[in-house]
């Protein structure tokens, strides 16, 4: 903790712009290089280091046997005729080799297309036929999808099976590592401009979409350059989490734990245990679960000198509960996946406990109003961040490019958010989510927060269901903690206590699940959420 607590970036406000800079950021290695040449010559220079231990396969590979293997599929690919202008598809979970899959693309400079194994047919097929990627990595859970998307695409693509290997049709990443290596290998230039991998966005309002990350060293956080070098993240390589961990432990000689199972918090403080764990990267949805684990309390997590986690809405209360075990920095980050950077980082949670921090070197913050006015401290409006590298957009969709990123490179997150006096930012909720009722606006995580407040709820999602006199009345779908007797009504009435306004309490109802529906990378997904419950309440009635 006191190594990550030496990073404190500077702040400054122009009071004149209302802007918030987190300061000027330095690159770590020679500007020139891509993030390929930078992990290639890392790995080189240390090869005995321990790159990835899998906890779940129960193998473990130094670096340099994790940069050989990255060589022979790069070298797989370069016989194969790929080129940088072509894109290799990913659908896989984290097991042994799938970092060498990823180090080979950078190797070669050709950008992968990452997408969650959890996505449907119609979404793969739709998010491939964007990329068409040339060759396609998966398990082979994922093949007989793959196979079917490929032909109704038409695509001329080779599929690379990373385990549970189909009978036959598919390439075996084992033979693949029997590839010779290039006489003579380098790996490929890039330049910043370029880009170097595709993820999706979060895909909580429509189909996600295809998300270009730049050939950058923004994308190195040198808040994770301090840290201790034993990490682990649960998060797959559609996720920016993924690409960020991947990327640090080649760039930072890191030792990366992972796993291919479901998340399980039993086992992820097992592991936490016995690899002794220091940096945990997880999202907030994860981090309830683990909060909300029966054996959380006594689970020894004395190693962990930094928890990272983000990429959502996580209750105050949970917050509290983690901080309360672990002896290292609790750090809550912000960013959005188009920025390919970090956008915020609180470095003091016990004296900003639920702000999502401060700018990050390179990075601004600006608060704007309905009009794009810019907004001073402690005002409410929609969060834009700038880092002033360049953005390729979203692949084959420039009209929602044009939505996010402004004419001045800044990018309109379609949050909902604050700063206060201090250059903290604290986020309210989504643009999108906003709500109205009885002529009245109001937002979920209003209600979200005080649900988050009983002491038998593990989480909540508040949605509005239509009624054509009052609007989006409230209605919520609730995880209770284990063992719980928590029933629906307790909930509203909790709410009734609680919000005296009429408008903002759970006039549609409740109902107790036994998890909340989440997108592709984990979010929770409010329309996924509604839908469910409408279709209980529906057969309810129909009863």
């Amino acid at each position: 903790m006191d190594r990550i607590m030496q990073y404190k970036p500077e702040i400054h406000y122009d009071d004149t712009l209302r802007v918030w800079s987190g300061g000027e950021r330095s690159d770590y290695f020679p500007s020139h290089l891509s993030i390929g040449e930078i992990i290639y010559r890392e790995m080189e220079s240390h090869p005995k280091l321990i790159a990835q231990i899998s906890a779940t396969e129960k193998t473990v590979l130094t670096r340099e046997e994790l940069r050989l293997n990255a060589m022979r599929v790069a070298s797989y690919m370069r016989r194969l005729g790929l080129k940088k202008s072509d894109i290799v598809g990913i659908i896989a979970r984290n097991t042994t080799h799938m970092v060498a899959v990823a180090y080979a693309c950078f190797f070669n400079g050709i950008p992968f297309h990452s997408l969650n194994v959890a996505y449907e047919q119609e979404t793969i097929e739709t998010l491939f036929g964007i990329t068409r990627p040339r060759l396609i990595v998966c398990d082979g859970d994922e093949f007989e999808r793959l196979l079917a998307a490929t032909e109704k695409l038409k695509l001329d693509t080779t599929i690379i099976t990373m385990r549970n290997h189909p009978l036959a049709r598919s390439v075996r990443i084992q033979d693949v590592l029997t590839t010779p290596i290039e006489e003579n290998f380098q790996p490929s230039s890039l330049e910043p401009k370029q880009t170097l991998a595709i993820l999706c966005s979060s895909g909580t309002t429509g189909i996600p979409k295809a998300v270009t990350i730049a050939n950058s060293q923004q994308v190195l956080s040198p808040a994770f350059r301090l840290d201790s070098n034993v990490q682990h993240a649960y998060s797959t390589l559609d996720w920016n989490s993924g690409l960020m961990s991947i990327i640090h432990a080649g760039a930072f000689n890191k030792t990366s734990i992972i796993a291919h199972n479901d998340f399980d918090p039993g086992f992820m403080c097992r592991m936490i245990k016995e690899y002794k764990i220091g940096v945990v990267i997880e999202c907030s949805s994860h981090l309830a679960i683990l909060a909300n684990y029966p054996g959380f309390e006594d689970a020894d997590l004395s190693s962990i000198e930094v928890l990272v986690f983000g990429g959502s809405h996580c209750s105050l209360e949970v917050q509290k509960r983690v901080r309360s075990r672990i002896k290292g920095a609790l750090i809550f980050t912000y960013t959005i996946s188009e920025l390919s950077s970090p956008g915020t980082m609180n470095l003091h949670f016990d004296e900003k406990p639920n702000s999502s921090g401060r700018p990050a070197p390179g990075t601004k913050v600006k608060i704007i109003n309905e009009q794009g006015v810019a907004l001073g401290p402690n005002v409410v409006g929609e969060v834009c961040l700038f880092n002033g590298r360049h953005w390729s957009g979203y692949y084959g969709n420039p009209e929602e490019t044009r939505k996010i990123l402004d004419s001045e490179m800044w990018f309109h997150t379609g949050d909902l958010g604050y700063m206060d006096q201090d250059g903290f930012l604290f986020i309210e909720d989504r643009k999108k989510d906003m709500l109205k009722c009885q002529n009245l606006m109001y937002y979920p995580n209003e209600i979200e927060t005080v649900i988050a407040r009983m002491p038998n709820v593990a989480e909540v999602c508040v949605f509005g269901i239509w009624d054509t006199i009052n609007g989006d009345e409230a209605a919520a779908c609730v995880v209770k903690r284990q063992d719980s007797k928590l029933v629906s009504q307790d909930v509203v009435d909790f709410v009734n206590q609680h919000i005296t306004a009429k408008y903002r309490q759970l006039s549609a109802g409740v109902i107790i699940v036994e998890d909340l529906k989440r997108s592709g990378n984990g979010k929770t997904n409010r329309c996924a959420n509604k839908e469910h419950f409408m279709k209980v309440q529906n057969i309810k009635e129909s009863k």
